[in-house]
C-alpha cells in the first residue's frame, strides 16, 4: 500500500512535467512570428520571393556579408530589409518589394 502511494505521489508530477513539456515544444506554424518561418510561408505561396532570392539581389547591389534581413508589412506591401557588411566595413541597408525584387532603398548606415 505505502509502495502504491509512492508511486502515485511521484507519478502524478512527472505527468504533470511531461504535459507541460509537450505544450511548449508544440507549436502550430501560424502562431510563430519569426520572419524566416513566415516569409517561408509566404515563399511558398507565391506571395513573395524567398530569402535566397533576396539574398541574391542584395549581393549583386553590394557584395559583402550579410548581416540581418527582416521582413516587414508596410500598407499593402511586404517588404525585405537588408543589411549588408561590405568588404571596407561599411553597413548598407537596402529595402526590397518582396513580390518582385525592386529595390526600394539603398543607403549607407551610420
Amino acid at each position: 500500500m505505502r509502495t502504491r502511494r509512492l508511486l502515485l505521489f511521484m507519478a502524478v508530477p512527472l505527468l504533470a512535467i511531461g504535459v507541460l513539456a509537450a505544450g511548449l515544444f508544440y507549436m502550430p506554424m501560424g502562431l510563430a512570428d519569426d520572419d524566416h518561418i513566415r516569409a517561408r510561408e509566404l515563399s511558398q505561396r507565391g506571395e513573395i520571393l524567398s530569402l535566397e532570392r533576396i539574398s541574391d539581389l542584395a549581393k549583386a547591389v553590394h557584395p559583402g556579408k550579410l548581416i540581418d534581413i527582416d521582413l516587414e508589412r508596410k500598407r499593402e506591401l511586404w517588404i525585405y530589409e537588408v543589411e549588408l557588411l561590405d568588404d571596407r566595413g561599411r553597413v548598407w541597408e537596402m529595402k526590397f518589394d518582396a513580390r518582385n525584387g525592386e529595390l526600394l532603398k539603398l543607403e549607407q548606415d551610420d
